[in-house]
């Protein structure tokens, strides 16, 4: 099938970068790519729920419906063989390979289990691959969970926490209830014999639920680390709640909530990794993910019928966002690190535009999420549809952090 070319499917004005960020221009002035170290193979287009947030089914981009329900062999092997590559050409001692979807339990174990052999067998020498599976845990029965433990991939659910909040938004294609099922697949996920596999737990935010409430359902579960995500948004589809007077900072209000329970708790229960990234982040370290920060992004996804494309977050923002017309049955993956999109997540505070450089807080929030920041005119060149949220969560979180150095400067003083 032939692949989908971002100028076929942008706006026709172009939009910031495209058109405008020549990565020769900016080599001139020393940068030079990071090679991509996380490679998210969308191993199934479909899924077996509908959740009423998702942006891969229910937002701007509907180009799931031309992909393959799953990836091939074919496309596996020749995947395989670029990514060895790409670490080979960049000496990389480890890449991270993503099971994504859709939902990648419906590729079935057989495919899995080949996926993963195959491209253990491509590595390069000095090159370590680790793997880790995205899922809703629906079909997460025990063939698949031997499979993940003898593979040692990682496995993370998306839970959304709470009878009523995970069963009024995570909903079957045939609009029933997951709840059960998914806690079917995280009680075996979580049992002795599993454990080990257990990578944690995904939940998106939903104002109309208690964050204390959601935070502690997900607890239950004894998760290594939880991930809260934003919902996917931007100047154009504003997402739920996030009105245009900016005096509102419901999302702020909610994560704050959140970050005062788990920090004040006595003791270390689980890694919240927004917060975690911004403790780093305010404490002078480096972000580890492109949700926060300025760290530049080294994530590729691979679609079912082998289309190189950019962070498929970006699908909320207009149809074939993401693409890049790339593929790996003709492209290398070093073709993809010049596509300007890319560029523009490596390149740091440069791709901010001035408002976002004047504000005392832009190293940390690094501008918000890259597809949250889509207004059409301009682009990707605007600060987040969340910056007040984001201003506000950040300098709530630094004020505790602040005040709990000076408790412990005055204690040692």
């Amino acid at each position: 099938m032939r692949s989908l070319h971002i100028e076929e499917q942008r706006p026709y004005r172009p939009e910031w970068p495209h058109g405008v960020l020549p990565d020769a221009e900016l080599r001139r002035t020393g940068w030079r790519p990071e090679p991509f170290r996380q490679f998210v193979l969308k191993v199934h287009s479909r899924c077996n729920l509908s959740c009423t947030y998702c942006y891969v089914y229910h937002q701007a981009d509907q180009g799931w419906r031309a992909q393959p329900a799953a990836m091939s062999r074919r496309t596996v092997a020749a995947t395989a063989a670029r990514v060895a590559d790409h670490a080979r050409r960049h000496g990389l001692s480890e890449v991270q390979v993503v099971l994504h979807g859709g939902e990648p339990l419906l590729a079935g174990a057989d495919l899995l289990d080949h996926l993963v052999t195959v491209f253990q067998c491509a590595a390069p020498t000095g090159t370590h691959v680790s793997f880790s599976l995205q899922t809703n845990a629906v079909l997460l029965d025990e063939r698949m969970l031997d499979l993940c433990l003898g593979h040692g991939i990682r496995v993370g659910v998306s839970v959304d926490g709470g009878v009523e909040h995970h069963n009024r938004r995570r909903v079957r294609r045939n609009g029933t209830e997951s709840l059960a099922d998914t806690q079917g697949g995280l009680a075996r996920l979580t049992s002795e014999r599993f454990s080990a596999a257990f990578g944690g737990l995904l939940c998106v935010i939903d104002l109309e639920s208690d964050p204390v409430e959601v935070y502690e359902s997900l607890l239950a579960w004894r998760p290594p680390a939880v991930d809260f995500l934003l919902p996917h948004g931007n100047w154009l589809a504003r997402p739920p709640g996030r009105v245009a007077d900016e005096r509102d900072t419901p999302y702020a209000d909610w994560l704050a909530a959140l970050f005062d329970r788990w920090y004040s708790a006595p003791e270390h229960e689980t890694d919240l990794r927004l917060f975690d990234e911004i403790i780093a982040l305010l404490l002078g370290g480096r972000s580890r993910v492109e949700t926060v920060g300025l760290t530049p992004s080294t994530v590729v996804v691979v679609e079912t019928d082998g289309s190189i494309e950019q962070v498929d977050a970006l699908k909320s923002a207009y149809h074939g966002a993401a693409s890049t017309g790339l593929h790996v049955n003709r492209d290398d993956f070093d073709a993809a690190l010049h596509h300007p999109g890319i560029v523009a997540r490596q390149i740091g505070a440069a791709a901010l535009g001035e408002e976002c450089a004047r504000c005392p807080v832009h190293q940390v929030c690094g501008g918000g999420y890259y597809p949250h920041r889509y207004r059409p005119g301009t682009g990707f060149r605007n600060r987040s549809v969340y910056c007040p949220d984001l201003f506000d969560l950040i300098m709530h979180i630094g004020n505790r952090i602040r005040a709990d150095l000076d408790r412990a400067r005055h204690r040692t003083g």
